[in-house]
């Protein structure tokens, strides 16, 4: 891995800015790679979760990785284009602009719930920037990362795009590797040692978190609306999002009733669990064990618990709504990361962001009312990555919005310009050519003419 890490930066050194000919080409190839081998990429995915819906993949993985290099072909010239700035009297003639560099060599560590749009991702950024770029895949999910390390590797020499497979301490290694940015998605604590370990090269990281992301129904809102949508959010592969509904916040008076609503949606959307090609299963026996852990607690200590279906299916898990939870269940504390709903009651709209302001700040916020008014209120009484106001997840999908994390949710941000800008040196240039009128104010001091710029400039 260190003498792939070395090929890579040589490779670099020799070529240190790719024209704009150059990053079409490559993106134009990989957008032609996955655009040509669509159902292996869902065959290898399904394999990986034991089934994961081949519309799910289609819609979160393939459309977007393909409308992401779209757009990134489209802008590139102007994102590439030097930015002039302006220079102030006091130090003219000259002239100042913002050149955007390639970084070097890009490392990319991809987890398991999406592992091709979250590989392809940030590797569109990184390409479109001029970089050089290795993927860790998931040894989560070794059908996908074996793919795609082939599929890359019929376009991409090694010394340009690689594929890093394999457990754990190769992961390790990997993130201690003296990349020039690194761009971490996965759980929050892995987050913090991935941190760690860049540190030590003072390798700048990007990271993509997860935390618990809350769903706001108003006071007022359409119930079937509200209901219909977040119930999309949470449902689509099996709530293993990072940017899924975490829980529910429901006026008290409403709680009932969105209850019903919630549970129509769900079974409208998903009318059997049993043989549903639609209804994607819990990646592995561990993950659907720690969900089986988060019931198993919540009952104990007192939650309701509503299975929306009669019985699980293998690793296809019955969707479940969790009533009168309380602060010490698990699922409370902890990142769900499956299709397990907890819904909290809540008096007045400033309650619920009380509620909201008095946890870690989250990935994404959604909030579920039409009047702007007390969308505005959300707006500018919480922090969140991200939001969607009468909608979840689709604020990720959108080529024009950064996406990123605040806090223990994250830190930078990629997707569209953000990401060409995280993969890329802004860096600033001051020019002069013959004339120095700068010399007026070299020493000694003490002249008339200093005394002059003095009191012309420093007021």
């Amino acid at each position: 891995m260190e003498a792939l890490f070395q090929r890579q930066r040589s490779a670099f050194l020799a070529a240190p800015m790719p024209s704009e000919e150059d990053r079409v080409r490559w993106l134009d190839a990989l957008r032609d790679v996955l655009a040509t081998h669509q159902p292996a990429l869902i065959e290898a995915i399904s394999t990986d979760f034991g089934h994961r819906s081949a519309d799910e993949t289609l819609l979160a993985e393939i459309m977007p990785s393909l409308h992401g290099i779209r757009y990134a072909c489209r802008h590139l010239r102007r994102w590439m284009k030097p930015s002039r700035r302006r220079v102030g009297l006091a130090f003219q003639p000259a002239s100042a602009r913002v050149v955007y560099q390639p970084l070097g060599v890009v490392g990319i560590i991809v987890p398991w719930n999406y592992p091709l749009y979250l590989a392809i991702g940030p590797l569109i950024g990184a390409l479109a920037a001029g970089n050089r770029v290795m993927l860790k895949m998931s040894e989560s999910t070794p059908a996908t990362g074996q793919l795609l390390k082939m599929l890359l590797a019929q376009v991409f020499p090694e010394d340009q795009v690689a594929v890093v497979l394999g457990d754990v301490e190769v992961g390790r290694a990997f993130a201690r590797l003296p990349f020039d940015h690194l761009l971490f998605t996965g759980a929050t604590s892995v987050g913090r040692d991935v941190m760690r370990a860049a540190a030590d090269n003072l390798t700048p990281v990007t990271l993509e978190l997860g935390g618990k992301s809350p769903a706001i129904v108003s006071a007022t809102v359409p119930l079937a609306d509200a209901a219909e949508r977040i119930a999309f959010g949470k449902c689509m592969n099996a709530g293993q999002t990072c940017v899924a509904p975490d829980y529910v916040l429901v006026p008290r008076g409403r709680l009932e009733g969105f209850v019903s609503a919630y549970r129509e949606a769900v079974l409208r959307l998903y009318p059997r669990l049993a043989d549903n090609p639609d209804y994607s299963a819990i990646i592995n026996a561990r993950q659907l064990k720690r969900l089986q852990d988060y019931l198993d607690d919540a009952r104990a200590k007192g939650a309701r618990v509503m299975p929306l279906f009669d019985a699980p299916q293998q690793r296809r898990m019955p969707h479940c709504l969790l009533l009168e939870v309380n602060e010490q269940m698990r699922v409370m504390q902890e990142e769900i990361f499956g299709p397990l709903l907890p819904i909290v009651p809540y008096g007045e709209l400033d309650e619920a962001l009380a509620y909201v302001n008095a946890r870690p700040r989250p990935l994404a916020l959604y909030y579920f009312g039409y009047d702007r008014g007390e969308q505005q209120r959300v707006l500018e009484g919480t922090h969140s990555g991200g939001v969607c106001l009468n909608d979840t997840l689709l604020h990720v999908a959108q080529d024009d919005l950064p996406f990123g994390g605040i806090g223990p949710s994250g830190m930078g941000h990629y997707h569209g310009h953000e990401g060409f800008l995280t993969f890329s040196k802004a860096r600033a240039v001051f020019a002069k050519q013959r004339f120095n009128a700068a010399r007026l104010i070299y020493p000694p001091y003490g002249k008339w003419w200093q005394k002059l710029i003095y009191a012309l400039f420093i007021r």
